[in-house]
């Protein structure tokens, strides 16, 4: 594969943001810095979402573009979808309403 096709902006970061599609299994080469990172993708990620760059376990703080944006849910594995189905927001809270 020619290229990258994911960015992350800072060491810190445990996930980079995809620059295209890509399917279980696919090289993914991250940029980041003049560094170029690679891993395999566990499922498929869509454009613009998440990737996890490294182990993140259960409760450990999702890093994006340097700052803590969320928390794992569930224990995500390097190359594994870094979304709603497995963080929760540290800035947006979602309020409970009673029916």
């Amino acid at each position: 594969m020619a290229g990258w096709n994911a960015l992350a902006v800072d060491p810190r970061d445990n996930v980079a943001v995809l620059l295209r599609d890509v399917a279980a299994g696919d090289e993914v080469r991250i940029r980041i810095g003049a560094a170029d990172e690679r891993l395999v993708a566990a499922e498929a990620v869509p454009l613009g979402h998440k990737i996890a760059r490294r182990q993140i376990e259960n409760g450990a703080q999702i890093v994006k573009y340097g700052e803590v944006i969320a928390s794992a849910t569930t224990g995500i594995s390097a190359g594994q979808h870094v979304h709603v189905h497995n963080v929760a927001s540290n800035r947006a809270k979602v309020r409970q309403t009673n029916p």
